[in-house]
């Protein structure tokens, strides 16, 4: 079984709501979710919608097709109805809509019964729990546990009216349930509290926001200082200055204010400061669509910032994946000392997921801050020249009589101001000489698929849910096909292309950007290239079902 329930209509209609109840409700029903999330960049008004998918086996992305659409307007019947399949209905109001599909529910008769004509879309929540054969104690439960008490009754009363107006359409059998529902954002804004970070600040810019948000709610039950600050330049500075001070510190913005935040990521590279910085992409260039995903800051990540420093970028692929890699990226920034950067983007920040619980087992920090008698100098050196480039960290105060220096100019091994020619080829040698231990450090993107196909997809980040979609559909009809996800995208690592691309008849690069910027770094860093791309950069993100239907048109054709 495999359903989507669509719900449409403007901003400020209570949509979002709506959704995180059914999806709550669906999930204690003991199914896998996955909720997509499309809305303009307005407070009022515009058309948004949410699709609800859900299904008794595990799945990876949205659908295109959809099973019921609940319409809290007529553009919303306008635009969606034909997407419905054969067997799906549309409920709506009395008064809008028509034809054999429009299910029709006394909606505004009931408010007046009722008397609060807020609870419109909880009368829609009632019809399809009642449609899907689904109890409606789970929605009540969650209605009681998360509304107030002076609004809840109202809400109760009109899912139990939405629930008696609707026909049986199916009768679903409950599951057991034992996986969490999360986002992206949520799932990184976790890994950065189980790595231990115990600073974050940030400006509000989509879809950045809900990791400050999240974090804020969470910073007094774990111990987090989170800020809210005037803008993007200050808070790469805030947080550098707390890591300076010790602390697990970590700041985020999407590509324009991470522009903003350039020259403090050079000052990260010369003062070997370990900072966490998640660049959360959207459509761009300059403010271009605030609401839609991109794929297109990839090589702005890699060379940001003036003159030549280590970092390390990882490109987030899935909500599980975004834990896992938030909390290994602190160990690295603290090892090498230097920035890394997490890349997510919209699609992945906003839309949720059923997954397994995450395991704290797995995680493990390691601060790399060296103690009084580890210091082998009468006087402490922060840039010490050292065969792998890392110097050792102490924090400032904590060794009576030890000195941390930091300056934006170069410097010697003590921390001076220098222009000496020799001292400065070392010091660029000893930064750059981090590369070597960050290339054993990197991880070979996954493998979906086939071990050896003949067909080979290249993606990386959020694109991994629609390709293994894909991949599985395409084997189902025994065609030779594998694809590469890759999450460590800089330093590139190489070895696992380098062996698959030996057999490979068709290296296929799906990316979400007008360029193949993973391509252009495959030609760089490999003897391969795609050959064929299949790109998309209209602001929307893949579907299983929609690059299956390019492959197989403009690849296996």
């Amino acid at each position: 079984m495999d359903y989507t329930i669509l719900v449409g209509g403007a901003a400020g209609q209570g949509i979002d709501t709506f959704a995180h109840l059914l999806e709550k409700t669906l999930k204690r029903c003991g199914y896998y979710v996955f909720t997509y999330r499309d809305y303009m960049s307005r407070v009022r008004g515009g058309h948004n919608y949410i699709q609800i998918r859900f299904s008794d086996k595990e799945i990876f992305t949205h659908s295109e097709k959809i099973d019921l659409v609940f319409a809290l307007n007529e553009e919303t019947i306008e635009i969606h109805s034909s997407r419905l399949k054969p067997k799906g209905i549309l409920i709506c109001d009395e008064g809008i809509g028509k034809g054999e599909k429009i299910v029709h529910i006394p909606i505004k008769r009931i408010l007046k019964e009722i008397k609060n004509p807020r609870v419109y879309n909880t009368i829609g929540l009632g019809a399809i729990i009642k449609y899907f054969g689904l109890p409606l104690n789970i929605p009540e439960g969650l209605i009681k546990s998360q509304f107030q008490e002076k609004i809840a009754p109202a809400n109760i009363s009109a899912l139990r009216a939405g629930y008696e107006a609707m026909e049986k359409g199916y009768k679903l059998e409950l599951l057991e349930d034992d996986n969490i529902i999360i986002n992206g954002n949520e799932a990184l804004a976790l890994g950065a509290l189980g790595a231990g970070c115990k600073f974050y600040c940030g400006y509000p810019m989509t879809p950045s926001t809900s990791i400050l948000s999240y974090l804020s709610k969470k910073s007094e039950e774990m111990g987090i200082m989170v800020e809210q600050i005037e803008d993007e330049v200050a808070a790469l500075n805030m947080a550098l200055g707390a890591s300076y001070g010790g602390v697990r510190s970590m700041t985020g913005s999407s590509g324009g204010g991470i522009a903003l935040m350039i020259e403090s990521l050079s000052l990260a590279g010369i003062v070997e400061l370990p900072i966490v910085l998640v660049n959360a992409q959207r459509s761009g260039p300059a403010t271009g669509m605030a609401t839609r995903t991109e794929q297109s800051d990839l090589r702005f990540m890699i060379h940001a910032g003036h003159g030549e420093f280590p970092r390390m970028v990882i490109a987030l692929r899935n909500p599980e994946d975004a834990f896992y890699q938030t909390t290994r990226a602190f160990n690295i920034a603290d090892k090498y000392r230097i920035p890394v950067i997490l890349l997510t983007d919209l699609y992945l920040a906003d839309y949720t997921q059923t997954i397994k619980p995450f395991d704290f087992s797995k995680i493990k920090i390691d601060r790399y801050i060296s103690k009084k008698e580890e210091l082998i100098d009468e006087e402490y050196k922060p840039y010490k020249l050292t065969k792998d480039g890392i110097s050792p960290r102490i924090i400032p105060g904590k060794i009576p009589g030890q000195v941390v220096l930091v300056d934006s100019h170069e410097h010697d091994e003590f921390g001076h101001i220098t222009e000496d020619p020799i001292i400065r080829t070392k010091m660029v040698d000893k930064r750059m000489e981090k590369f070597q231990g960050l290339r054993e450090e990197v991880e070979e993107p996954w493998l979906i698929g086939d071990e050896r196909p003949e067909n080979l997809i290249v993606c990386w980040g959020s694109t991994y849910g629609a390709v293994q979609e894909t991949v599985d559909r395409l084997r189902g009809e025994e065609v030779s096909i594998g694809a590469l996800v890759f999450g460590d995208i800089w330093p590139f690592p190489k070895e696992r292309l380098l062996d698959l691309g030996k057999t490979a008849s068709r290296i296929i690069d799906i990316e979400q950007n007008a360029t193949g910027q993973l391509d252009s770094l495959i030609r760089e860093e490999t003897p391969y290239e795609s050959s064929h791309k299949i790109l998309k950069y209209d602001g929307r993100p893949f579907s299983g079902y929609e690059l299956y239907k390019r492959i197989k048109g403009e690849v296996l054709k």
